[in-house]
């Protein structure tokens, strides 16, 4: 993967408050990180992202299609649909036609289910933080929307659709 693509990925809004890793962070440093974030069969082959509060870089380049990074306090992996996805939604671009997926199995410390670009908990952004779960994206994903809850308070220990009637819309799995 292209680091500039990667660099896109993560919106400023990610980067606030990056703790992550310093300039010379190896890759086996970034590995112990995101140990459980996605199967061990993923996350051993994956492009590795080394995230920093100056930006990011490709530690280690995969052969596998996957790309695994700690943007601020949630690292993910997310296959090729699932980075174009999270570019899209970074950049405020037009969300993808092709189905990506995302492992997210360390949970995240939340986000507003009604607002893709909300920073911050609000009264009436529907905060919600999902422990380990993986995220179906796309445009194409959208067909398996149907039936699963669409609530803005979502329940996230159930499958939820998540920033419903946006153009972000994607499916929630937990995993637990």
């Amino acid at each position: 993967m292209k680091p500039t693509l990667v660099l896109a990925i993560v919106g400023t809004s990610m980067l606030a408050g990056t703790a992550g890793f310093s300039q010379d962070a190896s890759a086996e440093d970034i590995l112990a990180t995101l140990k459980g974030v996605a199967p061990a069969s993923i996350l051993q082959n994956a492009t590795l992202v080394q995230v920093t509060a100056e930006g990011m870089k490709t530690v280690r380049e995969g052969s596998n299609g996957w790309t695994c990074m700690k943007p601020g306090t949630n690292p993910m992996c997310a296959d090729a649909g699932g980075v174009e996805f999270m570019h899209a939604l970074m950049s405020k671009g037009e969300a993808p036609q092709k189905l990506g997926f995302i492992y997210m199995l360390l949970g995240d410390e939340g986000v507003s289910n009604t607002d893709p670009f909300a920073t911050e908990k609000t009264a009436d952004n529907n905060w919600i933080a999902t422990g380990p779960h993986v995220m179906i994206v796309g445009a194409e994903a959208k067909s398996l929307l149907k039936g699963y809850p669409r609530e803005a308070a979502a329940d996230a220990e159930r499958p939820y659709v998540m920033w419903a009637g946006t153009p972000y819309e994607h499916l929630m799995l937990n995993t637990e």
